[in-house]
């Protein structure tokens, strides 16, 4: 009985701490904070997701410092709802929509045809789409659903979309990957998961192909003026938790040590505007600051090797 008690009385303590101090673990927990005064005018944004979470908020964000945002959304009309409120909240501000599925080569290649033809310019790439712990599913080229989009889809945009960036130069390219990757690793074995298939290992397997992906390309385009950094948005509660009711409950418990997708898209809005990321490529960031990188995701060794499988599958060649 007296356990008990002692249980329960441990249990009140912590919960009246965590109502006292709740103001400083929100402040803590809401991590680093992009403080760059950066304007963007003139230049062209393309933010693929940005229709919710994360996307959205930096959307908005580069919106206000006047550069023209391209959203590319798998949801249209949920894009320009967004985009509405956008223009809404910011007078004058260039925002708009294109149809975007990553998860279909045919979509990519057509979004990046009408793209070049009609846009002359892009300084800032965000790769920021994605989709996590899914049940198992194929993307419409037969990739399974976490690799095919949050790696391979975003790999062929950028193929497609390289040379305007390095004619635009100096530009940015940003993916967003995840702390996840540092439990992850590249199956070559089975990438798509059809011999066994665990939707938190798959989705490991994709954020991690996010930072190799990153620091080769960053390798390929030395002397460019084009760089290309990943990040680490850290704990968001976000859509992207859909499909894990454990994760949901795990996050809804706690959050006042989670972010909030304005919080979390404090990193991505810093790698994209920063003054003093100008030549800084091939790095990883969270909270506003470099972050590590897992010993699987700084092999150079893995890195050309998914670069060329990668290719391969997407049936391009990318020197």
């Amino acid at each position: 009985m007296m356990t008990i008690v002692w249980i329960l009385a441990g249990f009140g303590v912590v919960v009246l701490l965590m109502i006292l101090f709740a103001p400083h673990i929100r402040k803590y927990a809401g991590g680093g904070v992009c403080l760059s005064q950066a304007r963007l005018d003139g230049k062209t944004v393309l933010i693929t997701g940005a229709n919710r979470g994360i996307g959205k908020e930096t959307a908005l964000d580069l919106a206000g410092r006047g550069a023209r945002v391209i959203m590319a959304c798998r949801d249209v009309e949920k894009g320009e709802e967004v985009a509405a409120e956008i223009r809404t909240r910011i007078g004058g501000a260039q925002v708009e929509v294109r149809e975007l599925d990553l998860a279909d080569t045919r979509s990519i290649r057509a979004f990046a045809q009408k793209f070049l033809r009609e846009v002359n310019q892009l300084h800032v790439l965000i790769n920021n789409a994605g989709v996590m712990m899914c049940p198992y599913m194929k993307t419409a080229d037969g990739f399974e659903m976490q690799l095919g989009v949050n790696h391979l889809g975003h790999f062929l945009l950028t193929y497609l979309l390289i040379g305007l960036l390095k004619r635009s130069a100096p530009s940015r390219i940003l993916v967003v990957s995840s702390l996840a990757h540092n439990f992850g690793w590249i199956r070559f074995h089975d990438l798509h998961s059809q011999g066994s298939y665990n939707s938190g290992l798959a989705y490991c397997q994709s954020k991690l192909a996010n930072v190799l992906f990153t620091r080769e390309l960053a390798r390929r385009l030395r002397g460019s003026n084009v760089t290309v950094n990943s990040v680490h948005p850290g704990s968001v509660h976000t859509d992207l938790l859909r499909h894990s009711t454990i994760m949901t409950l795990l996050f809804t418990a706690f959050s006042l040590f989670v972010k909030t997708p304005r919080e979390g898209a404090q990193t991505s809005i810093y790698c994209s505007v920063a003054e003093e990321l100008q030549s800084i490529s091939g790095k990883h960031f969270s909270d506003c600051a470099p972050a590590f990188v897992a010993p699987q995701g700084r092999s150079e060794e893995t890195a050309r090797k998914l670069w060329d499988v990668s290719c391969e599958l997407l049936g391009i060649e990318w020197d």
